[in-house]
């Protein structure tokens, strides 16, 4: 009885760490694809910074949460010599319970500007 009480506990912890870490990977490649989709999505003929800002905050509203969209910044960078879009994005790392870390997640995702 009280070994199966030890492992039981064990094992339970261990189960809550596996779903927190993917629970932060998922979080994480969805807002890495949102930033590089918003970011393609700018650098259109007839699109702007806004709009990839904009285009990056829908996409994360959709997939996840609205609240995981509140920090999109936009900048114009230089990366071996092209210049790119840039989309940078904050968020919260989700957490289960009192594990896991509590500091900001941040992406950022490119795409060249056309000439």
């Amino acid at each position: 009885m009280v070994d199966f009480v030890l492992v039981g506990g064990l094992l339970t912890m261990f189960f809550l760490a596996i779903i927190q870490l993917t629970l932060v990977l998922h979080v994480r490649n969805t807002l890495i694809d949102a930033a590089a989709s918003g970011a393609r999505y700018g650098t259109l003929a007839d699109r702007g910074a806004g709009d990839a800002a904009e285009r990056t905050r829908t996409l994360i509203g959709a997939a996840l949460n609205p609240g995981f969209a509140e920090n999109v910044s936009t900048s114009e960078v230089s990366i071996e010599g092209f210049r790119t879009l840039e989309v940078t994005v904050r968020a919260p790392m989700p957490v289960i319970g009192l594990i896991g870390p509590r500091e900001m997640l941040e992406v950022k995702g490119h795409a060249a500007v056309q000439p």
